[in-house]
Formats: structure tokens, sequence, C-alpha cells
């Protein structure tokens, strides 16, 4: 026989079996590799008011499991096809491309509405009038909106009992997840609250919620003669600011400055701060405009109404007008990235290299 006498080998066994038995259990969430799949072993929950309406959200790790290898977070918001699934695969994409599956927890909410498929007691909500894309009323549970939701989803980011070593989250949306992150990020009541640093990644959405009146002009960068043409030339890939701005003429469009796309008649989440509140909210938090060189066509539920045509002729010059002024007039410290060579396409945007540090920040 090999090794130590029977009677020797016996008790430094158990004295090795008593020694693992009293070591503190390991957190599986920490080892587990990231859930990289759009199907139900990658789905979570999230509880609506307290139950029994509830939120379907796609995750690369679970939302209520302590996992201290978790550094940042990306919240990603879907486009107008509520396709969450879509958006988790190229959010998984992106987070491959930057090296940070390994120490990323990746969140695609789904907003379901009228014509999806639900799940017993899933959330349906608005598309219509003041919608999921602006912090729309739940209509089986009036008291909470679609931002209430995201509140929720942040807190539990938050949670240093959840996620002790977490210290950014990336809030990113394109298209209608866009418009939902830029009025998310001005009107939000938990960015300060945290204890974790937090960012709004706002990419090629169709209107903005404008903190004045004013509105871009059609001349220069605005000038619908010539706005297509912003995606050719040796500046096609920098950001234009040739933009004046002035008052709109309310005959044109007599709801341009209601919200979503302005700031009167507010009602829900964001009428419960003033306008001013909003307007510093919006200076102070820190946001990225991703714009598609190429996109300035009206493609891809491109929105058309008037209230939006007086933000622009296309998506891109909107987006620049919008980040010239709050930046030129409000002081934001706000940056803009036209992305080359994309269109309004979320895959392109948000796996272009350069855009891989704007959503995988490094943590401080």
């Amino acid at each position: 026989m090999c090794g130590f006498p029977l009677p020797i080998a016996l008790p430094a066994l158990a004295i090795s079996l008593a020694l693992m038995a009293a070591a503190p259990p390991s957190h599986a969430a920490e080892t587990s590799p990231a859930c990289t799949q759009a199907t139900a072993a990658c789905t979570h929950w999230i509880a609506v008011g307290g139950g029994p309406q509830r939120t379907m959200v796609y995750a690369t790790y679970p939302l209520d499991a302590p996992n201290a290898g978790i550094v940042r977070a990306l919240v990603m918001v879907h486009g107008a096809g509520h396709n969450a699934d879509h958006y988790f695969r190229t959010s998984l994409a992106a987070a491959f491309l930057a090296g940070a599956l390994d120490d990323t927890l990746v969140i695609a909410p789904r907003f379901a509405a009228a014509g999806d498929r639900l799940a017993t007691n899933e959330a349906q909500w608005p598309e219509r009038g003041e919608n999921w894309r602006s912090g729309g009323t739940l209509a089986a549970e009036p008291r909470w909106t679609s931002f209430d939701l995201m509140d929720e989803i942040l807190r539990k980011l938050a949670d240093k009992q959840r996620f002790p070593n977490l210290r950014h989250i990336v809030v990113a949306g394109h298209s209608a997840g866009g418009q939902f992150v830029t009025r998310y990020e001005m009107a939000n009541r938990v960015h300060e609250t945290l204890g974790v640093a937090v960012s709004y990644v706002v990419a090629n959405p169709s209107s903005y919620a404008w903190p004045v009146a004013l509105r871009p002009l059609p001349t220069g960068d605005a000038d619908p003669a010539g706005a297509d043409r912003e995606a050719l030339g040796p500046d096609a890939e920098r950001v234009h600011e040739r933009f004046s701005y002035g008052l709109f003429d309310a005959s044109k469009a007599p709801n341009y400055d209601r919200w979503p796309t302005g700031l009167e008649h507010r009602t829900g989440y964001a009428s419960r701060e003033s306008d001013d509140q909003l307007r510093r909210q919006l200076v102070a938090r820190p946001t990225t405009y991703l714009l598609g060189q190429v996109d300035v066509l009206p493609l891809g539920g491109f929105d058309s109404s008037p209230s939006a045509m007086a933000q622009g002729p296309t998506r891109r010059a909107r987006g620049e007008a919008f980040y010239t002024y709050v930046t030129r007039t409000m002081g934001a410290k706000h940056a803009a990235m036209i992305v080359p060579e994309c269109g309004h396409n979320d895959r392109c945007i948000f796996t272009t290299g350069s855009v891989l540090p704007v959503l995988f920040p490094p943590p401080r």
C-alpha cells in the first residue's frame, strides 16, 4: 500500500473533510460562466409594484445572487420592436469584443406591449400616447411607470450585498430605446442616490425632450435640402455643429413642445419634478450620443410627425442639434460621436471598436 498506513491516513482524511466543511461556501455566481443565450435559461423576472405584474429581463448573471466578480453593468434598452432578445445578443457581442463578459452584468429588459406574446402576469406597457419610451404608466398598475422599472433595476445593481465590487452602470438604448434613455437621463430621481457611477448612452433616437421651446432653424446643418449629404465628404465622420435656434411656428405643430418632445404637460413620473430641475439634471449627468454616419434617411421607423420634424430633418441632424444646444448653450459636459459607416443599425453602432470603451468603461 502506498502512502501513510491506514491508522494515520483516516484521521488525516477526517481533518481535511472537517476543514472543508468549516470553510465558508463560495458563491456559485462568482465562478459560473456568463449566460450568453437569449433563451429562457438567461431570463429573470422583476415584480412590478410588488406583483403579480412582472417584467422579463435577459441577464448574463442572476440579479439576486451575490457576485463579487462583477465590476460594471450594462443595461440595454431595445427599440420599437420590443426585441429584447436581439438587443441582448448585440450587447453580448459588444461585451465579447471588449473582453468584458466575465466581469460585466449585461441586462436587456423587455417592455412588452399590445400585440406581443405575453407570459403569465407579464406586464404590458403602453405603446401609444405617453408610452414606455417616455415613462408611461402601466395600465394594470397605474402607480408604476417604465421609468420606475428602470429605477428598480438600478437599485438592484447598486446593492452592495449583491454586487460589492460594482463601480459603474451604463444605461444605453438605440432608436426607441435611445428615446427612453435620453428622457430617463433627465428625469430619473435615483442617479445621485445609488452610490455607484451611472452614465447614459443615447443612440440614434428619432426625437428628444427639448428643455426649451426653441428648435433648430432650417439652415446650416439642419437645412432639409442638404441634410442627407452629411454622410458624405471629408467631414462626414465628425459632429456637425452649424446650427442656429429660434422659436418654432406652433401653427405647424401645436404640440411640438409637449412631453415627450418638450417639457410641457408632463404627467406621471416626469411630472414629479420642475422644469428647472429637469434641465439641471440633463446638464449634470454624464451622457454620450452615438449617431450613425449614414443615419440620414427616413428608414427604420423614422418619426416624421410634425413635432419630431421640428427637431431636424434626419436622426443624425436632430442628435447633433440637440447635443450642440445642451453643450454650447446650457453648459453640459456631454460627448457625441459619429459612428463611421453605420446607419440605423444597433449591431453596427454598439460593436464598433471606438464605442466599446463608452459601453464598458474601466472601473474607478
